[in-house]
């Protein structure tokens, strides 16, 4: 996107230079989204915030005041009131800040060159002091890392742990591969989706929604990053409440096929024995229709499978790549933590349970080591793949179950579970115990409490 400041009937540009003006009232840009205001509100104030950092902005008495500076040889120096005010006059009669203590280009030019002056007592920490005032911020100058790049993990990499004995047997044991044999009635599986459809089927209109907001001066990187910076001056909402004149042209058949694997001769018959009330929705919101209706198909085919599947393990395997050729990125304090029993030095996680629960683990005198399972190892289900969630070695002697295999979930509820993720675990049950361990567990927990109970009972 290229961007030009305004100009005036003279064509003159209208900036900083021009009198009298708000530069910034005047070159108020205007982007229409194509998507949510919402979602473009936030992801606009994630990327500002991405590139910003929280620093000072002037090099005077209370940006020095009560700094620590230590040197190569571990000597400290605390900067009290009186070398604060040094060094801050120091700073103004060298033309190292202005008037009101922006650092200024001879200072810089005085850092290049290896000329800084500075106050004596400063001699054995001058490099670290010219490193303390890197942090202070200076428009058009490259800007220092911020906490967020100092707390993102650069690369994720196996340890010993990934290497020892222990886990190189859990690893032999789970990493078999399977294939799964399904045989129902498929009249049987029409006549319930028809029946689900028909009960259960509603589409909303389609409705528009207008929002004009404005983001005008950002006050600090939180704002931005709570998404705060944007204020929403007014909004426009209404439904449509007939079919809209479109062409793009829906192929219904073939989308219910991709979205729920079922033949062309399923999803018709599914189709022609539905109410004409309910095929009459598709008019009405076509994307809508579809979305639900794929949901309630594959909610009725996932419990038609839980009744009929199989499992037979193959002579084929997962291969270890799948934990060294990995893309995980994680940042400390967010979506990390540095932990010490897993097969990797940090644990990534994707929610507060799977966090406290790696916790648990890490701290536990029961396991050995554990893996938070990449998504390469998988096990194939008919409703998609499914991808545990964890892997544990327990020490032998105080459990039932040495080996464990571990979903962690909010709700151990099955009315909470969607049909979908029910019959995902159920076969995942079910491969597992093709794989004839006793030692091997494979169970869905919510905490590492519920754990326990488990592979002691």
């Amino acid at each position: 996107m290229d961007l030009r400041l305004c100009v005036n009937k003279y064509g003159e540009r209208i900036d900083s230079s021009i009198p009298g003006i708000d530069v910034h009232e005047i070159n108020a840009l205007t982007v229409v989204a194509s998507e949510s205001y919402g979602q473009f509100a936030r992801q606009l104030q994630s990327e500002i915030a991405a590139t910003l950092s929280d620093r000072p902005r002037k090099a005077d008495s209370d940006f020095f005041l009560e700094k620590v500076l230590v040197n190569a040889r571990g000597e400290q120096l605390k900067i009290d009131e009186r070398l604060a005010n040094k060094l801050q006059n120091a700073f103004i009669r060298n033309g190292y800040t202005d008037d009101d203590y922006n650092l200024t280009d001879a200072y810089f030019a005085a850092v290049e060159e290896q000329t800084i002056k500075l106050p004596d007592e400063l001699n054995a920490h001058q490099e670290q002091l010219i490193e303390l005032v890197k942090t202070i911020y200076v428009e058009g100058k490259s800007d220092m890392t911020n906490d967020d790049r100092k707390n993102t993990i650069p690369s994720i990499t196996v340890n010993n742990n990934f290497h020892k004995k222990e886990f190189k047997e859990l690893w032999s044991r789970i990493n078999k591969r399977s294939v799964y044999t399904v045989q129902f009635d498929s009249e049987e599986l029409v006549r319930k989706c028809i029946m689900a459809i028909d009960m259960s089927l509603d589409v909303s209109s389609i409705r528009y929604s207008i929002k004009h907001g404005e983001m005008n001066e950002i006050e600090s990187r939180d704002q931005l990053k709570q998404g705060e910076a944007f204020k929403i001056r007014e909004t426009d909402a209404d439904y449509v409440h007939q079919a809209a004149p479109s062409k793009i042209k829906y192929d219904l058949i073939g989308k219910l096929m991709d979205e729920t694997k079922l033949t062309r001769k399923t999803i018709v018959a599914i189709m022609k024995g539905i109410k004409q009330a309910k095929f009459m929705l598709f008019q009405k919101n076509p994307e809508e229709f579809i979305i639900r209706a794929s949901r309630l198909i594959n909610e009725q085919k996932a419990t038609t499978i839980i009744e009929s599947i199989t499992y037979d393990v193959i002579n084929d395997t997962f291969d270890t790549d799948v934990f060294t050729k990995n893309t995980l990125k994680g940042q400390l304090g967010q979506n990390a933590i540095a932990v010490e029993k897993h097969i990797y030095d940090y644990v990534v996680t994707d929610s507060k349970i799977e966090r406290a629960f790696a916790k648990e683990l890490d701290t536990s005198n029961e396991v050995h080591i554990y893996a938070k399972l990449p998504r390469g190892f998988y096990i194939p289900t008919p409703v998609g793949d499914y991808n545990p969630d964890w892997a544990i070695v327990f020490k032998e002697g105080g459990v039932k179950h040495i080996y464990f295999i571990a979903a962690t979930k909010g709700s151990l509820d099955s009315m909470e579970l969607r049909e979908v993720e029910k019959a995902k675990i159920e076969c995942a049950r079910r491969h597992f115990a093709k794989l004839n361990s006793d030692q091997l567990k494979y169970d869905v927990v919510n905490s590492y409490e519920k754990l326990m109970e488990i592979v002691k009972g």
